[in-house]
């Protein structure tokens, strides 16, 4: 496969692409007599990976720390395994935040009209608003 159809299968740049193989994102690529890159399906694996843990959040450094522990002779796993688990700890974290917010959300839209029509009507001031930051499905864990 050559760059023109990695870059369209991953939906990627080809300077995306070059730059990831540049500064140790990816392994370098086999490359023809001529020079041209020619990615295999080992390659293709390492970009989908790339492209989708840069996604998560997975910064530029610790991707070539991970790669180039892939390229190393010594026995790295755990090392790789680390970085991987340090990852998922985070990305659960920050789902976890989302949620919380996504609940928030969900319950204003559900009070919003009855909390909207309490407050022309009267019945409802200030002091008689929900304390959100109490609710325990809201707290922010520290």
């Amino acid at each position: 496969m050559n760059s023109k159809e990695v870059s369209q299968l991953f939906d990627l740049p080809i300077d995306t692409i070059r730059y990831y193989e540049r500064v140790g994102v990816i392994p370098p690529i086999t490359r023809d007599k001529n020079g041209y890159r020619i990615f295999e399906k080992r390659d293709l694996n390492w970009i989908f990976l790339a492209k989708s843990l840069r996604k998560a959040g997975l910064s530029i450094e610790s991707l070539i720390e991970f790669a180039t522990l892939a390229q190393s002779k010594n026995d790295v796993r755990d090392a790789q395994k680390q970085i991987l688990q340090d990852q998922l700890t985070e990305i659960n974290a920050k789902l976890e935040e989302t949620m919380r917010a996504r609940d928030l959300l969900e319950y204003k839209i559900q009070t919003f009209d009855d909390h909207v029509a309490k407050i022309n009507a009267g019945e409802m001031n200030d002091d008689d608003m929900d304390e959100l930051w109490t609710m325990k499905h809201f707290k922010i864990k520290q």
